[in-house]
């Protein structure tokens, strides 16, 4: 069995704040395969993007810092690696879709020079090599007329066609890993659905192995083969996406699960209600010893609350941390 192209194995980060040290990601493991497309997926603050810039080298010091862990790029550890390489590796061979594309474009470049600009960078192409890449790039994404868009600035674009832009630019360079953060965030739902129909196309062209972060478990089941649930910087859970839809096991997987609305033809008030989890997620620099979703879960024992789980292996390829899971054989 060949290896992980990406391997995060026990990767800590922390955050000083007024409050104390915030561990944002705590004890993570997450393995990606060449050709794979992962999600990750969990409510605001869980550690999505936190794990996306730990993997990109674009943790802020101070005031955050890599505690421990590791991750491997095919091998090579990048936590270890000096600042020259990662910036080799950046846009190169792992890029990054930012969730809000109007902060991440440079308004003052045309998109076309910005576009440009990486290909010149990593590829050592001249300014009109890097700008009939940009073009192509343009016109692969489904902007029209990339010609002549490609000299508009970011603010002449529409928010769908920005996120268009950035997807162009992240793909510029045929990296190997393509992490694609919140990339629908404030985008109405048929822009939605082209950018995810845009990204499983370019997937297939590229082959490029994608990790898409979303707290969208509607988005989850349509776009990705294997799943990782965050809660509280800690994974909890990890399936193949048709198990974890069909069985999942830990209470929180649950109850994201059930929070997606569902089409029916009954009248509204003979709808069952919209489910919520109850409570809110906990202060990362005020976790306890036990279980974080304790407080919040109805099947939580003593134990929860006393001792951090285990993972368990509750199934093939399906492992869960959770008491109440391991207590009843994999069957909560």
């Amino acid at each position: 069995m060949s290896s992980p192209l990406l391997e995060i194995e026990n990767l800590r980060v922390e955050f000083d704040t007024r409050d104390g040290v915030a561990r944002v990601i705590d004890d993570l493991d997450i393995s990606l395969d060449a050709g794979e497309t992962l999600g990750i997926v969990g409510e605001s603050g869980c550690g999505k993007s936190m794990t996306a810039l730990s993997v990109m080298g674009l943790v802020p010091v101070p005031p955050g810092r890599i505690a421990s862990g590791t991750i491997r790029l095919d091998g090579e550890d990048l936590l270890t690696a000096p600042d020259r390489r990662m910036r080799d590796v950046r846009g190169n061979e792992i890029s990054m879709i930012f969730q809000e594309p109007m902060t991440s474009l440079n308004p003052v470049f045309s998109i076309g020079d910005q576009i440009a600009e990486t290909v010149i960078l990593h590829e050592n192409k001249n300014k009109s090599e890097g700008w009939e890449r940009a073009v192509a790039m343009l016109d692969a994404v489904g902007i029209p007329e990339a010609a002549r868009r490609a000299r508009d600035y970011p603010h002449q674009l529409s928010g769908g066609m920005r996120q268009r832009v950035m997807i162009a630019m992240a793909l510029a360079c045929q990296p190997r890993v393509l992490i694609a953060d919140e990339p629908t965030t404030a985008l109405d739902v048929t822009v939605q659905a082209q950018i995810f129909d845009l990204l499983v196309e370019l997937r297939e062209k590229t082959g490029a192995a994608i990790i898409l972060i979303t707290h969208d478990m509607g988005v989850i089941a349509e776009m990705t083969e294997r799943v990782v649930v965050m809660y509280a910087g800690r994974k909890v859970e990890d399936a193949p996406v048709n198990e974890i839809l069909a069985n999942p096991k830990h209470p929180y997987t649950k109850g994201l699960i059930a929070c997606v609305p569902h089409l029916s033809a009954e009248p509204p008030k003979e709808r069952p209600p919209l489910l919520e989890i109850p409570g809110v997620v906990p202060s990362l620099t005020k976790l306890g010893q036990g279980c974080p979703f304790a407080p919040r879960c109805s099947q939580a024992i003593e134990k929860c609350r006393q001792e951090m789980p285990e993972r368990h292996v509750a199934g093939p390829q399906h492992n869960v941390a959770c008491w109440v899971v391991e207590m009843e054989g994999g069957a909560a």
